[in-house]
């Protein structure tokens, strides 16, 4: 017998979070609905002939990410009914740089941060070789990086945090020629208040999604998210209910795909935030909440940013390789909190919210464990 509770139909969304909205949206929908406003710099067209057009990996790749950038900036000034980014532009010493956009103090989100970095420079073999890299030369080499990047913090306790990142590596040799490729990225998770049904859906979305490219990419990609984003200082605490994460995908060697299918695989990530997250910020935007849920938020945001300050190899790159500092803690929220030996008693609901924290088979329903009333 299995230990989950059925929910409706496995492979849509629960019910329950469209109820009174319209239907999700096709993955693609960003991309046939309303453009973006322009911005400085950039271009938009509808079809994003950016990815499919004839120019060399890197060029494709940079130019995707840059649309993608805009889409989910206006992705996330929409959701949150009154707030703006501010915009800066930054150069990396040793070349290349990013553009990070930072929307704080919102109607409906504390802070969110949609950054994106392209550009490289010199790297050393060490470092390489702990990111992945293979077949590395004895010579020098050079990284090439492009990727867009975020995470966000709600005010409301009752909306989970996410985070999301997809990117693209490129190392290439003292001749120019290209030594090693591979696309990273993920999607992930971390509620605030126990909502079990919320990490249904979330991860039934991204299995959905993941089976368009194949098969086994979800159970890999959530296994892979469950070990990653743990704190191990702390019991081997999750940082949240996960996700999907992956890296070092490379086209051919990656249950026969070719680089262009990863590719393909990588864009559809990075347009899963609207389908994935959307109908949870919607379903939670106007839950009541008080002193408690906010205590309880800045607890939980407390060991979100010991993850990311002690254990993101994201947050160890940036800062191995002189990027800019105010970009590469972009993550961090504005406000967390530490007590001292915290516990909380069982059949509380935050007791409860630590139990989700456990991996468990989303994708299949609720764990019944998690189905009785809290106090």
């Amino acid at each position: 017998m299995s230990s989950h509770a059925p929910i409706p139909d496995a492979r849509d969304p629960d019910p329950a979070l469209l109820a009174g909205g319209s239907p999700l949206p096709d993955l693609r929908a960003p991309f046939r609905e309303r453009q973006p406003r322009p911005r400085p710099g950039t271009t938009w067209l509808p079809e994003d002939p950016a990815a499919v057009e004839d120019a060399p990996l890197r060029v494709r790749v940079s130019r995707w990410m840059q649309r993608l950038h805009d889409t989910l900036t206006e992705f996330f000034e929409d959701r949150d009914g009154g707030g703006r980014f501010q915009e800066d532009a930054w150069l990396r010493p040793g070349g290349g740089g990013g553009v990070s956009r930072v929307l704080t103090d919102g109607h409906t989100f504390e802070k969110a941060g949609v950054n994106r970095f392209a550009g490289g420079g010199a790297i050393p073999s060490e470092v390489a070789a702990r990111l992945g890299a293979r077949d590395l030369p004895d010579g020098p080499v050079e990284f090439y990086a492009t990727g867009v990047s975020i995470v966000c913090h709600p005010r409301s306790p009752m909306i989970p945090i996410v985070h999301m990142n997809v990117r693209y590596f490129e190392l290439t040799a003292e001749d120019g020629s290209r030594v090693d490729y591979w696309f990273g990225g993920g999607l992930d998770l971390t509620p605030t208040h126990p909502f079990p049904e919320d990490a249904v859906h979330f991860h039934r979305t991204l299995k959905r999604i993941c089976d368009r490219h194949h098969p086994e990419f979800y159970p890999r990609g959530k296994s892979w998210c469950d070990r990653y984003f743990v704190n191990t200082h702390r019991d081997n605490e999750m940082r949240g209910i996960g996700g999907i994460f992956f890296d070092n995908l490379r086209g051919g060697g990656d249950e026969e795909l070719s680089t262009e299918a990863l590719f393909a695989f990588v864009r559809d990530v990075g347009l899963a935030m609207r389908p994935a997250y959307g109908p949870l910020v919607e379903r939670h935007r106007d839950d009541e909440w008080g002193t408690r849920e906010r205590d309880f938020q800045l607890y939980r945001r407390g060991r979100y940013v010991e993850f990311n300050l002690v254990h993101d190899r994201g947050t160890r790159f940036g800062l191995q390789t002189n990027a800019r500092i105010e970009s590469v803690l972009m993550s961090l929220p504005p406000l967390a909190r530490w007590g001292y030996c915290v516990d909380f008693d069982e059949g509380t609901w935050e007791h409860r919210a630590q139990e989700m924290l456990m991996p468990a088979d989303w994708a299949d329903g609720v764990p019944a464990h998690l189905l009785p009333p809290t106090r």
